[in-house]
């Protein structure tokens, strides 16, 4: 009885096992500031960027509407039922109009394996988000980290 018991557990660790794909992060991870256009932008207007956008490597990033940052990576290994990307995005604390401060903001995002790399960026569109200090971003599959990257916003 001791045996089949052992066997039970061995053959349950091996099924959740294969519930999740070993995804992992090829090549170089991108991160820095995305390139738009020069222009004025207004509080609450969005830039629309492709996924290839060209991106300036910096850790620096200006503290201004507008001013869209993150990172960039290529996955491999992803199935669109596996695990989802959890994207987690650490702030020096933005206060939004409602006077709510957030020390976090955290975005589930399912894989999809036929995109080519994954995107995780802040774009700074409204006025309270501008926020200066360090901004920490994480990217998760389950508890398994992916990529992290420091932004130092000045």
């Amino acid at each position: 009885m001791r045996l089949f018991k052992m066997g039970a557990l061995a053959a349950l660790g091996l099924v959740s096992g294969l519930a999740m794909a070993e995804v992992r992060v090829e090549g170089p991870v991108e991160y820095g500031v995305f390139a738009t256009p020069e222009r004025e932008v207004q509080p609450g207007e969005r830039v629309l960027l492709r996924n290839n956008q060209q991106i300036r490597q910096t850790a620096e990033i200006p503290a201004r509407l507008g001013t869209r940052f993150g990172l960039r990576l290529t996955l491999s290994g992803k199935q669109a039922d596996d695990v989802p990307l959890t994207l987690l995005y650490l702030t020096p604390g933005v206060v939004t109009p409602d006077g709510q401060r957030h020390d976090r903001f955290e975005v589930v995002q399912k894989l999809a394996p036929g995109a080519s790399q994954e995107v995780m960026a802040f774009e700074f569109s409204e006025p309270h988000e501008v926020v200066p200090g360090e901004w920490h971003f994480l990217v998760f599959q389950g508890d398994r980290k992916l990529a992290e990257q420091r932004f130092s916003v000045r």
